[in-house]
């Protein structure tokens, strides 16, 4: 296991903030919130982060193409949901870091057509970026916003290449 990118104490706390746009209110809220503007809008792609965002969408019949999950819901093991993926991968990646198998696994999924699901040994939270970067243009990336709600990124190449600059900031913090 390569670890690419390591998380800085700086960067740590950059990412605290939302990285798209926020919608406060209860899952259920959120989650409807959101089926509306599926509704809208023809998307490529719907990529959720997170177990909470994952099952959310799921119980709400709104099917992700991507769902990375770790099975833990704020640091404590829950058990494991049925998402809907046809296909499921299992990564390794250590809290604060990406490793390259991670990234690997991203971009694998999200070539494949079928519904999939990366199960992390480790922790998920900063694959959103990986996934933003390599998500086709006006997809949606979801992660939760821990006692606040979930965050919403359409993907357009400005995101991109701002999480591209997250990254190589992360890159001088890697052990190569």
């Amino acid at each position: 296991m390569r670890v690419r990118y390591n998380l800085t104490p700086e960067l740590r706390l950059k990412l605290k903030q939302p990285l798209g746009t926020l919608i406060r209110g209860s899952f259920n809220e959120t989650t409807h919130r959101f089926a509306e503007m599926v509704k809208k809008e023809q998307l490529p792609s719907i990529i959720a982060v997170g177990d909470t965002v994952s099952e959310n969408l799921a119980t709400n019949q709104i099917l992700a193409r991507l769902s990375i999950i770790d099975n833990k819901c704020m640091r404590k093991n829950i058990q494991p949901k049925p998402l809907g993926a046809e296909k499921t991968i299992h990564v390794k990646n250590p809290k604060g870091t990406i490793t390259q198998e991670a990234i690997e696994a991203v971009h694998e999924a999200l070539k494949d057509n079928r519904p999939t699901k990366i199960i992390v040994d480790g922790e998920e939270d900063l694959l959103a970026l990986i996934a933003i970067i390599n998500a086709p243009l006006d997809s949606f990336v979801l992660y939760g916003q821990p006692h606040e709600g979930i965050v919403i990124v359409k993907v357009t190449e400005e995101k991109k290449k701002e999480m591209s600059e997250l990254l190589k900031a992360m890159e001088k913090g890697s052990k190569n």
